[in-house]
């Protein structure tokens, strides 16, 4: 299968006012059964997104923002890992969000994202997000209390807004040449509770384990209504929402590669145009290297 939206668009959220997360199966594959297909489709993904990566860096016009959302477990950041392995380091970043810092408590919410922006010409990746802030807030709108926001603003339709002020900032981005892209890795509640307990039997995973992990399972169809009221409010052509199946990770990983090459497809990167200045001096600079020691003897050899 190609690298060309096909696999990927069906879990793209073209209409967002409409959108219901039970519509999505965690389990889907689109059919397909065979892990070392998508394997295969994954592989051809990574090497055009090395193509593309190369030409994004050397356009300098665009640069490129992927932003995943999931529940605990459902594979974040092995899917970054695996699908990302093949770009070069240098013009990529990742930022993980956890808790925010007194610091960043001190500031809007949107501030400590802002930082981490990538620049133009490199894959800025937001393993977590902004978007913490309208669903694990919402959730535990305790939270609220920690951000030291005036109290007459802490008010019933705080998530609406700050839906609102996401949209519209992700708009700003799009119009200064950031292009968005956001997954929501749908995890299934059974299959993540088949992936706590394969952490707590397989000793090389302790380390993954949570137990407050297992505690905010309470509270999964409360975090299911908040991410469909945050796709819902900002999905949009400049930034839209994949809603990913994640019960399969090999297959959520080729949707999710398969997505990234066609956004960067239809950015049309180009490689600089060189004028007729530029390719006399390359022309010139051929001529003195080849003048240099030795390099008459090796250009007859060649």
């Amino acid at each position: 299968m190609s690298n060309d939206g096909r696999l990927s668009s069906p879990f793209r959220i073209d209409k967002p006012a409409k959108f219901r997360l039970r519509d999505i199966d965690p389990d889907d594959t689109q059919g397909l059964r065979d892990e070392e297909h998508a394997l295969g489709t994954l592989r051809k993904g990574i090497e055009r997104m090395r193509e593309l990566q190369e030409r994004l860096y050397a356009e300098n016009s665009w640069a490129l923002l992927l932003v995943f959302q999931a529940m605990d477990a459902a594979g974040k950041d092995s899917t970054i890992k695996h699908v990302m392995s093949g770009v070069n380091p240098a013009g990529c970043q990742v930022a993980s969000f956890k808790a925010p810092s007194s610091e960043e408590l001190d500031h809007d919410f949107l501030w400590r994202c802002v930082k981490h922006l990538p620049e133009r010409g490199r894959i800025g990746i937001f393993n977590r997000s902004y978007y913490e802030e309208v669903l694990v807030v919402r959730v535990h709108q305790e939270f609220l209390l920690r951000q030291g926001l005036p109290e007459r603003l802490r008010t019933k339709r705080i998530f609406d807004e700050r839906l609102q002020d996401i949209a519209c900032w992700e708009r700003y981005l799009a119009r200064n040449g950031v292009a968005i892209i956001k997954f929501y890795l749908h995890v299934s509640k059974a299959e993540q509770r088949r992936r706590f307990l394969a952490r707590l039997d397989e000793e090389d995973k302790h380390w993954k384990f949570n137990a407050d992990d297992v505690k905010e399972r309470e509270h999964w169809d409360e975090y299911m209504d908040a991410y469909e009221a945050a796709i819902r409010a900002t999905g949009t052509e400049e930034a839209p929402w994949y809603v990913v199946p994640a019960d399969h990770k090999w297959f959520m990983r080729a949707v999710v590669a398969d997505a990234i090459v066609a956004r960067m497809k239809d950015l049309d990167l180009k490689y600089p145009a060189m004028d007729g200045q530029k390719k006399a001096d390359l022309a010139e600079s051929r001529k003195v290297l080849m003048a240099g020691k030795g390099g008459k003897k090796k250009a007859e050899e060649a």
